[in-house]
């Protein structure tokens, strides 16, 4: 099947055993450990994260000093200085707050618990880049106990979290990121986790293509040993379509972004309370009254939409594809052009996964303090290099927030410097990232396990019946009980009573 058409292969999906035996204990995953102790275990590059205008420090706590973790000399308790992280003494600290975060992911929880005697990623040697939270540490310590090594670096130069960095570097992983990166220090943590004498990655986990594309352009020889490419963005895995379709795709990938436990759960749910929790934290503002404009109408920008409409906000779409335009409609929204509304909304919100979706003549426009945000991966939405312009003057207001002020003395509030709002100002759902970490874990099983030959130099989606794994894994937090098919319903519809209960192509 072609990709360069935006579609995928589905893969061929097998269940191990202890999977299956996961599956019949389901119940177990709702059991909530008591007592939770230390664990031992041990783009072409482009705008989307890298261009940085300001300085590392000044989005560093104010009680952190400025020195660059590059230029200090740090060591773990074990001795190891194989990291680069802001300050290794924050790791108890950091290390609360993964315990906290492990309450609310039962299911990699468990799949920890169930599959470290069988270690389905013995021999794994998986190079991470994502963002580093407390929920991808969990992913990380549990890809641990089950067998794989990790190197790993941020994928946004404002979301790790520097005490959960510390925290992983003081378990013995080669962690490089520290919040507030510069484009070098990113790239360079980048490069710390590829290229390192002794030790070759065999899986890649991608957040945006920054890492993927680094290994192409610096080490290709390195995909001679590489297994597969697990990619959980839009921005990501539409470039692993661009280099599928020109044939320069030289190992299977997993495009978690479309699986439906990602789509429906991570984008939806997710940005409907994050979105409000970014805002709410940056600007302080009231979202009764206010008007909005919602650039994209996927899942991402759907979230958006119900959570403002909700607060009592005004609420315009943006869309350029007349299915989601017409979905916007039916849930009450008027689609607009932003042109139409850009000089009487008070908040501007972009989540299309596109470039120059606001451009420097829409800011231009604008009304004084109005609020320009990104809650799409990369930072290419807003054109915020128009920005750097001698006329206009920037001004820190507080971290994260800037005033970008005219020569009339009109003023915009731009957030994160156009990056993604809810990673780099709050935080997001804890539950959700269970959902989707759990379906990368899956992916990163499946794929290191397949035989030869089951997986070609292609993008595959995952199979329904994995997705409907997924989700049966967390329905026991919510004390759900799932009604079953007998054997005649089960022959009427043409369906395994086990599943898969819907055709790939269905849309939920």
């Amino acid at each position: 099947m072609e990709v360069g058409n935006g579609s995928a292969c589905t893969a061929a999906f097998h269940m191990p055993a202890w999977m299956i035996q996961f599956a019949d204990q389901k119940q177990e995953f709702n059991k909530r450990p008591t007592k939770i102790g230390r664990r031992s275990l041990s783009r072409s590059i482009s705008q989307s994260s890298t261009d940085s205008y300001s300085s590392a420090a000044s989005y560093t706590d104010s009680s952190d000093d400025e020195t660059s973790p590059r230029d200090k000399q740090q060591k773990n308790s074990k001795g190891s200085s194989d990291f680069c992280v802001k300050n290794i003494k924050q790791a108890e600290f950091g290390r609360r707050e993964i315990e906290i975060a492990e309450q609310e992911m039962p299911a990699l929880m468990a799949l920890r618990k169930r599959a470290q005697g069988e270690k389905p990623l013995a021999g794994a040697k998986i190079v991470g880049c994502t963002h580093i939270t407390a929920q991808t540490a969990v992913l990380m310590e549990t890809l641990g106990a089950l067998g794989a090594q990790c190197r790993w670096a941020a994928c946004n130069i404002y979301s790790t979290l520097n005490e959960v960095a510390a925290a992983l570097a003081e378990s013995g992983f080669p962690v490089f990121a520290w919040k507030g990166e510069s484009e070098d220090d990113f790239w360079w943590c980048i490069d710390r986790c590829v290229n390192v004498e002794g030790w070759q990655p065999n899986m890649i986990l991608d957040d945006g293509g920054d890492l993927t594309h680094w290994i192409y352009k610096k080490y290709p020889n390195m995909f001679k040993k590489i297994k597969g490419i697990v990619e959980e963005s839009v921005t990501g895995v539409h470039r692993l379509y661009q280099l599928s379709k020109a044939g320069k795709l030289c190992v299977p990938a997993m495009n978690v972004n479309d699986s439906v436990t990602k789509q429906k759960f991570d984008n939806l749910y997710c940005c409907r309370e994050s979105i409000l929790d970014g805002l709410k934290r940056t600007t302080d503002m009231m979202f009764g009254g206010k008007q909005v404009v919602v650039c994209g109408y996927g899942e991402v920008g759907k979230g958006c939409c119900a959570a403002l409409k909700a607060m009592g906000s005004i609420v315009y779409v943006t869309e350029i594809d007349p299915i989601c335009a017409l979905q916007a409609c039916m849930d009450g929204f008027r689609l607009v052009k932003l042109n139409e509304v850009i000089r009487q909304v008070d908040i501007v919100i972009t989540c299309t996964g596109n470039k120059n979706v606001v451009t420097r003549e829409h800011l231009d426009r604008m009304k004084n303090s109005c609020i320009v945000c990104n809650m799409g991966h990369s930072n290419t939405e807003i054109d915020v290099a128009s920005l750097r312009t001698p006329e206009l003057t920037w001004e820190r207001v507080r971290s994260q927030v800037d005033h970008v002020i005219w020569p009339d003395g009109k003023r915009i509030v731009l957030l994160a410097e156009g990056r993604l709002l809810n990673l780099s100002c709050s935080t997001v759902p804890t539950f959700v990232l269970s959902i989707t970490a759990t379906t990368q874990a899956l992916a990163l099983i499946e794929l290191y396990n397949a035989p030869e030959g089951r997986y070609k130099q292609d993008v595959y989606l995952l199979p329904k019946k994995m997705d409907e794994y997924v989700a049966s894994l967390h329905l026991p937090t919510f004390d759900a009980h799932l009604t079953e098919l007998t054997d005649e319903q089960a022959k009427y519809l043409g369906l395994n009573k086990n599943g898969p209960f819907k055709p790939n192509y269905y849309r939920y």
